[in-house]
């Protein structure tokens, strides 16, 4: 069976779809991934995946929107493929109705996070609302990392509730384990962080959406009452990021804080930077089903997030870690006082975080459902 695998960037490839990627051809699938040309085509190649790139804007640009489109049309028709299983809003919009005209017999989309919200403007939520139910049209199958997601896709007509399954995400248990990873001290010693150092992290893309100012701000509040206290940032904004940068919030940030924020930038060695951090935070605006946080919690670290979607479903508030409001630097400087006030208490719920993403956030079991209910509809269509 001759899958596409499609996305809008090679970052979201490499980071998020390898594990998928390698189950499919696990079954004997023959899987061909697409996306823009980017940094990481090459290694990807040179590892062994068959790649096709097409630009692909993450926004929806009118003049790049028809660009596109026929090229996808032509790529399909091209390679005959008999599944394609999209991701990423624009890709996966132009994706599907490619796949309509190119006739791909079955149609897979996974929904990493509803663009749309409930703090969005009305009239701007109808527009992305109509957008997925326009996509929907074309869609056999919708997976969703998110119950709440999963529930929205039937509520709001995207699609029938026969065709949307709730998947969850998960990571690889055996690379986020805190005995193989030890204690972080190497890392803290690398990054130039004290041993006794209270250190307060995020990981995520260097855009608002993602509460990096509000993180700023935050720590900006507490860091003169909390001297132990140092703040670690990890991440970027990526060169194809539409979002709006925090650049100002950062450098306002290093002039207050001086030393005690480390940005060390986009980093590869995640497992060995969450277990240099005896917090970990997450206030985003919106989310799918954040990995960042399912990652902290294997690492055994309680985790501060915002009560939004998909990181309400992985916390467990007073029980796992704390949920605050969203854009309220306030209330998250508040609950990142009580972890530094009890750091005993913050291990304790970092413990019972482990205990929860090892029973619900196996990576392994996520793909294995997803093949799964691929191959079944498959069957049905007599591709396999």
């Amino acid at each position: 069976m001759k899958v596409c695998q499609l996305c809008a960037v090679d970052f979201t490839l490499r980071t998020f779809l390898l594990p998928l990627i390698d189950g499919m051809r696990g079954c004997g699938w023959d899987v061909t991934s697409v996306c823009s040309d980017g940094p990481h085509i090459a290694e990807l190649r040179a590892a062994g995946y068959q790649i096709e790139t097409v630009p692909i804007a993450r926004s929806m640009n009118p003049v790049l929107a028809a660009q596109t489109l026929p090229a996808l049309v032509r790529l399909f028709r091209r390679r005959r493929f008999d599944v394609l299983h999209a991701h990423t809003p624009v890709a996966a919009l132009l994706g599907r109705v490619a796949a309509r005209i190119a006739g791909i017999p079955l149609v897979v989309y996974t929904a990493h996070g509803f663009y749309f919200h409930d703090e969005m403007p009305h009239l701007k939520r109808l527009v992305f609302v109509m957008l997925e139910r326009f996509g929907g049209r074309y869609t056999d199958l919708l997976f969703s990392q998110s119950a709440e997601d999963a529930e929205d896709a039937v509520q709001e007509g995207i699609a029938l509730r026969e065709n949307v399954l709730a998947i969850g995400n998960g990571v690889d248990v055996a690379r986020f384990d805190p005995v193989k990873v030890g204690a972080g001290d190497t890392a803290r010693e690398a990054l130039g962080i004290p041993r006794d150092a209270f250190v307060v992290g995020m990981i995520g893309r260097q855009v608002k959406e993602k509460g990096v100012a509000d993180y700023l701000a935050a720590v900006r509040i507490i860091a003169a009452a909390y001297p132990q206290a140092w703040f670690l940032l990890i991440g970027e904004r990526l060169a194809s990021d539409h979002a709006s940068g925090v650049e100002a919030e950062l450098a306002a940030a290093r002039a207050a804080l001086g030393e005690r924020l480390v940005t060390p930038g986009l980093r590869s060695d995640v497992p060995e930077l969450l277990a240099a951090m005896d917090l970990f935070c997450l206030p985003s605006w919106r989310e799918g089903m954040p990995r960042t946080i399912i990652e902290a919690m294997m690492m055994g670290k309680p985790v501060l997030a915002t009560d939004i979607r998909g990181a309400r479903e992985e916390v467990v508030p007073e029980q796992t870690g704390l949920l605050v409001p969203s854009r309220s630097p306030e209330r998250l400087a508040a609950a990142m006082q009580r972890f530094l006030d009890d750091p005993a208490w913050g291990r304790r719920l970092g413990q019972a975080g482990r205990e929860r993403a090892l029973m619900l956030y196996d990576e392994h079991k996520i793909v294995a459902l997803q093949l799964e209910r691929i191959a079944l509809a498959a069957r049905q269509r007599g591709l396999l």
